[in-house]
């Protein structure tokens, strides 16, 4: 048992245990898994006694999920990721946040490795159930299915751990909503429609992974967190000397530069090179993906069992009939390709040059990474910094309705070449810099380039960001800020070691997570992407970032949202 006295008071007792079950003094019998006991203390109290108390405070985990949940607290594998420290509040948050986005661990996968008892899409299936007592569907009413999975020797499944995406559309209306599934960890899932509109709509269920290859792919992050690798180029008059640089840079007997940033405490090291110093360094780049990772490849096959459909056992699709009374909702659907919100301000169509310029009118729109929607606002004149379009700085304007757009990729750990030192920025920084107003709007997006580390990486990085996100807010309460989501993609072997969507899908439940009770409001890039027809890419086709466009206009122009609405009717 560790314990540490911290400065606000509290007591902290952190009980980490090994992989075999061991039995507490008291009698408990307790599985592996990483505890923390917070005792509010008024006085001093001797160490043996806390001890006690953190043991009599832990309760019977096994009883309840049986240890068969991955949790990153439990047999690290990555200590030479260097994480930077955190307040007591911050480590409970984090240990919250870990436990939210847990998922079912899987029996260890032999060797060698027989695909013949793993998932198969084939041989699974879905099923509509019945819907009221007349068996009938009303629009606003939940349509539910019931999923059974089932191994390539069409043997059930007796565990859950799958990823699977489930959509409900009709392609002649150009309509499509996201489905809700539920892992109930014995082979079977549910999936929760909400129906947004009248008429037919075909139900669509996804395999993106078998259970068996996330536990590959958790694995691979324990084990690989720098299986991307990334380079810095050292520069003195004619000497030149490349080396590499992570967050989680193994050690060697090579000295380390510590570029740790010193306002927001984020970690960033490289090696020494060999005849220069630290403060020679001109730029940062992305290096190469390591190779020999893994041997079980045959989980991750495209057509076979990586995003590949599931057939109904019976009819696929219903008839929805007129609306009666509704239950839960996700953020929105789409109806004639454009995408309708059901939370937040309903979401005009800007199909205009005009439009978008009457509602951007005297705007100062700071995005953060987001140079993709750049195309869509079409009367910008660039004002040319001589950068590269995707690292930024960029910057346009439209001089006679006074709007000024700007933009820059976020700080490291970045996937992109040859980043000159001098643009290497830190989200929270560039936020402590700016104003902010009711002429402000700041964009944000931040996720993808953290896939390949451990999750905490990125809890650090956006509790940092959430920091400058208050204080920007404190002292100007009129500034929006607006922040996409993540967002599935096309997966190969390649993308899928780096950039899957079950690492996204957790980034994004923590991205939710932290930022949830805040001013902020949200682009749903995950839902406007699954609910979609087009096939899903890690920067979406065009007419979804229009969609997206679309929804970020109607937090900026408000009012104009409430006309288009009165107009409507």
């Amino acid at each position: 048992c560790r314990m540490d006295v911290w400065k606000d008071g509290w007591l902290c007792c952190l009980i980490v245990l090994n992989r075999a079950n061991i039995v507490i003094k008291l009698g408990n019998t307790i599985s592996r898994e990483t505890f923390y006991c917070n005792l509010l203390t008024a006085g001093h109290l001797f160490y043996g006694f806390l001890s006690l108390l953190c043991s009599l405070s832990v309760f019977h985990f096994q009883n309840t999920v049986k240890s068969t949940i991955h949790s990153s607290y439990a047999d690290r594998h990555y200590d030479f990721c260097k994480f930077q420290p955190l307040s007591l509040k911050e480590t409970h948050e984090e240990y919250l946040l870990m436990k939210s986005i847990a998922w079912p661990e899987t029996p260890p996968l032999p060797f060698p490795h027989y695909l013949s008892k793993t998932s198969d899409p084939s041989h699974s299936s879905f099923t509509i159930l019945s819907g009221r007592e007349d068996g009938e569907w009303h629009k606003d009413d939940n349509l539910e299915i019931l999923i059974k999975m089932y191994d390539f020797q069409g043997l059930p499944k007796k565990f859950g751990g799958d990823i699977l995406l489930a959509r409900l559309h009709n392609p002649t209306l150009g309509a499509g909503v996201v489905g809700q599934v539920v892992d109930h960890l014995n082979g079977s899932y549910s999936a929760v429609f909400y129906l947004p509109w009248e008429g037919n709509a075909e139900v669509e269920v996804t395999l993106v992974h078998p259970s068996e290859a996330i536990t590959v792919l958790h694995s691979l992050t324990r084990k690989h967190p720098d299986r991307i690798y990334f380079k810095s180029l050292f520069r003195s008059g004619y000497i030149n000397e490349t080396t590499v640089c992570n967050v989680c840079l193994r050690p060697t007997q090579q000295p380390v530069c510590n570029y740790t940033d010193l306002r927001t405490g984020e970690p960033w090291f490289c090696y020494k090179p060999k005849n220069l110093s630290c403060d020679t360094r001109i730029n940062h780049s992305k290096g190469r993906l390591k190779k020999n990772l893994m041997t079980t490849e045959t989980l991750f096959q495209s057509g076979v069992n990586m995003k590949v459909s599931i057939p109904a056992s019976g009819p696929s699709g219903v008839t929805v009939l007129p609306k009666t009374k509704g239950k839960s909702r996700p953020s929105g659907y789409y109806f004639h390709s454009v995408w309708r919100a059901l939370r937040g301000p309903s979401v005009p169509h800007f199909n205009t040059s005009s439009a978008i310029t009457q509602c951007l009118k005297g705007k100062v729109l700071l995005h953060k990474p987001l140079w993709q929607q750049f195309d869509f606002l079409h009367n910008l004149k660039e004002f040319n910094l001589h950068s590269q379009k995707k690292i930024g700085p960029y910057m346009a304007l439209d001089y006679a309705n006074n709007i000024l757009v700007t933009y820059r990729c976020h700080g490291p750990p970045i996937r992109f070449s040859k980043v000159p030192i001098t643009e290497l920025r830190y989200i929270a920084n560039e936020l402590d810099s700016v104003t902010g107003g009711s002429e402000t709007v700041v964009v944000l997006g931040i996720w993808s380039h953290f896939s390949t580390f451990p999750v905490e990486v990125y809890i650090r990085r956006l509790q940092s960001i959430r920091r400058a996100v208050v204080q920007l807010l404190s002292r100007a309460p009129d500034t929006l800020v607006v922040i996409r989501t993540a967002n599935p993609k096309n997966l190969t072997l390649y993308e899928t070691i780096t950039n899957s969507d079950w690492y996204s899908l957790q980034r994004d439940k923590v991205l939710r997570a932290m930022f949830k009770g805040l001013n902020v409001h949200l682009v749903d890039a995950w839902e406007m992407v699954v609910a979609h027809n087009l096939p899903h890419e890690l920067h979406p086709q065009p007419p979804i970032i229009e969609n997206m466009i679309n929804v970020l206009l109607s937090y900026i122009c408000p009012k104009k949202t409430e006309l288009s609405l009165m107009h409507d009717k």
